[in-house]
């Protein structure tokens, strides 16, 4: 859009600016006849060069006459008259001194330009509701380029040229350094009117552009780029996966060459002031402090534009990162999120870890970023055979740990450096993966992991690895979280609020309302349940374990009702027909355990609930719970063998439920005595006998 029409849509209050622009010097009444052939001139040129101010001025009396013409056929007497008399004023009054109106006509369009400047930054100043990072970062340095400040240093050299001869002239004449207000004498401002005040206009321009870039670079850096990392803590623990850094990286890497761009056009400035300086250049006053403040946030932006893409992990337990034993791989991922072409097989990648434990860090632990390995074409590195071996000490491998700490809560960060030389900088980069629990034998990965869970869903600090000196309380909403996303990250189900009510009821006792109630570290991992000689979290662990290995399947179908309490299975069990039947946990078994309870009538009619001993993993090693469920049996009063499973609660058919899993019966044995047992005894059905394609028990005295 042309300039004089961007000018008429401005506010009333830029409006009056602009009036204010024009005199008789220079008519308004031109300025808007002519439009379009004045902005297509290059008046700051003939302001300087006689010849050319002399060719542009007859060729605006031309455009005059031309607009006459058309008034004519218009018969607009007024706009004649009007550019008439425009005419005759410019002939009587620069017909002889081209450049004076040349540098009136700059004048006035440089005003225009800073006037428009000056409404469109006010207007694009940032609300409350677009001061969010997602408001500035959906087009983050889109207003960043310096390509428009690269035209205006172009421009600007020409400047310099002419300036440098007119001044080193004026210098020369009796030896002495003029003052600024000596350079503004009419002398200089015939030859150059404009350098000075387009050089000071560039310098703030140059100011308010890194000013905009450290909002900006604050923007990707403390929320968007910290937001990621804190995504990527919730998902190491079970949460919903990161998403990737593919548009993080594009945002990072423009914002970088940017600031690599305006970098340059500072060095330009430096070598203007080399050519020719006077008292009170804005170049001298304002250009090292640029220089300093790009530099900086350069660096600061390569420094937090290095992170750990993947953390450390064994790839044998996929589900459980964070967690390292010792002798065994570990796999982790850098990633620099300035992808810039040069650095490719630049940098070189040393990992070591902290000093609390001696450990060697066994395997390939340097090597060099590259484009190549990643399917996106990032600059990384990936670890792949990684191993640590602990250094023996006389206190059993520990230098300088806490001694209150057990192994599984100590806390080691992994970290990654190298040194990046680009354009003349040198930056030393280092980024540390989140803190991982170390141990030696894989029977302590149920402690470790939940070291692990409660440091992630507690904290974002990247490096408090004294974390378990004065470990924090948890609240029963976050607890509730994490454990639902045990579930949830290997299996295709997390936990209802009913279960989690279960668990909340175990760890807190009974309560109305379990919202806003603080757990501590002890009673989650360290302290033994009440009436049980096992703590909550070995108990759950054992559980989750039970589910991936044995019965997943059955919980991905949601058959499983898992956790649920004595009181609450017989309210929902008792209104039902006999037969109908749910699964559980055992609450008793420390190794993880799963039973079934059913609904039946004794002689008498009277409702009973009945359930078998859990079934452990050491049993469903043997054969599937579906194979049980369906071969189940019991001997009646009348000496009948006969299923008392017939409806999944709340009324499915046992076949429609486990008969796709089933492979053979088999008959497992319960014998009741209805007069003076009021429960049943479990028999274990081994060894087997084969009746025809039924099984039975031989019962040992």
């Amino acid at each position: 859009m042309a300039q004089w029409n961007q000018l008429q849509q401005l506010e009333t209050r830029y409006l009056e600016q602009l009036y204010h622009l024009y005199s008789d010097s220079f008519p308004m009444e031109l300025r808007q006849f002519l439009a379009p052939w004045i902005e297509s001139q290059d008046w700051a040129y003939a302001a300087n060069k006689e010849s050319h101010a002399t060719l542009v001025f007859h060729n605006l009396l031309g455009e005059i006459d031309q607009q006459y013409s058309r008034f004519l056929q218009e018969n607009n007497v007024l706009y004649q008259h009007n550019l008439r008399r425009i005419k005759q004023h410019l002939q009587s009054k620069y017909l002889e001194k081209p450049m004076e109106i040349a540098r009136i006509v700059a004048r006035c369009l440089w005003e225009e330009q800073r006037l428009l400047q000056t409404a469109t930054s006010t207007s694009q100043v940032p609300s409350l509701s677009q001061t969010s990072s997602f408001y500035w970062l959906n087009k983050p340095t889109g207003n960043l380029s310096g390509n428009d400040m690269e035209q205006k240093m172009k421009m600007l050299e020409n400047l310099q040229d002419d300036f440098d001869f007119n001044y080193k002239t004026l210098k020369s004449q009796g030896g002495r350094i003029f003052t600024s207000a000596e350079l503004f004498s009419p002398r200089i401002m015939d030859n150059f009117f404009f350098f000075p005040l387009e050089l000071q206009q560039i310098v703030t321009e140059m100011g308010g552009l890194l000013t905009a870039m450290d909002y900006v670079q604050k923007n990707l850096t403390d929320e968007e780029l910290a937001d990621w990392k804190r995504r990527q803590q919730i998902a190491c623990i079970g949460g919903p996966p990161n998403i990737c850094l593919d548009r993080l990286e594009t945002w990072i890497t423009s914002l970088a060459e940017s600031q690599l761009q305006i970098r340059q056009q500072i060095k330009k400035l430096e070598e203007l002031q080399q050519k020719v300086s006077y008292k009170g250049d804005p170049i001298i006053q304002h250009r090292p402090a640029l220089e300093e403040k790009i530099v900086d946030l350069f660096r600061n932006l390569m420094k937090s534009a290095f992170v750990v893409e993947r953390q450390p992990c064994m790839p044998m337990h996929p589900d459980r990162p964070l967690v390292i034993k010792t002798g065994v791989q570990f796999t982790n991922k850098v990633r620099l999120l300035v992808k810039f072409p040069e650095l490719n097989y630049q940098l070189k990648i040393k990992v070591c870890i902290d000093k609390s434990r001696k450990f060697n860090i066994l395997g390939t632990n340097t090597k060099v970023m590259n484009m190549e390995e990643s399917n996106n074409g990032s600059l990384s590195a990936e670890f792949k055979h990684l191993t640590l071996r602990e250094q023996r000490c006389g206190n059993g491998g520990r230098t300088n740990s806490d001694a209150s700490l057990i192994v599984t809560e100590e806390l080691h960060l992994i970290t990654f450096e190298t040194e990046v030389y680009h354009q003349g900088l040198k930056i030393d980069l280092e980024t540390h993966s989140l803190p991982v629990v170390v141990i030696s034998n894989i029977c302590q990965m149920p402690n470790a992991w939940a070291s692990i869970l409660w440091y992630n869903m507690l904290t974002n600090h990247p490096k408090n690895v004294n974390f378990f000196t004065k470990p924090p309380v948890g609240t029963w909403d976050q607890v509730a979280e994490v454990l639902s996303w045990q579930f949830s990250s290997t299996t295709k189900r997390g936990l209802t609020i009913e279960q989690l009510t279960t668990l909340a009821e175990k760890l807190l006792g009974p309560s109305v309302n379990y919202s806003g109630c603080q757990i501590t570290w002890a009673k989650f991992c360290k302290e033994n349940m009440a009436g049980k000689g096992f703590s909550f979290w070995v108990w759950l662990d054992n559980i989750i374990d039970l589910v991936k290995k044995y019965i997943l399947a059955l919980w991905n179908e949601g058959y499983i009702m898992g956790f649920i309490s004595k009181e609450r299975e017989r309210a929902i069990l008792s209104p039902k027909p006999p037969g109908t039947f749910l699964l559980r946990f055992s609450e008793s078994s420390k190794e993880g355990g799963i039973t079934f309870t059913w609904v039946e009538k004794d002689i008498s009619g009277k409702t009973q609930i009945q359930s078998v001993e859990p079934y452990t993993k050491q049993q469903l090693n043997s054969m599937s719970f579906a194979d049980i469920i369906m071969g189940y049996k019991i001997m009646d009063a009348t000496n009948i063998l006969v299923s008392p499973l017939v409806y999944l609660y709340p009324d499915i058919p046992k076949e429609e439920a486990f008969g796709k899993w089933h492979v053979e019966s088999i008959v497992c044995i319960l014998t009741l005595s209805m007069s003076a047992h009021s429960q049943s005894t479990w028999l274990l059905s081994s060894p087997f006998i084969r009746f025809g394609s039924v099984q039975t028990t031989i019962l040992h005295p």
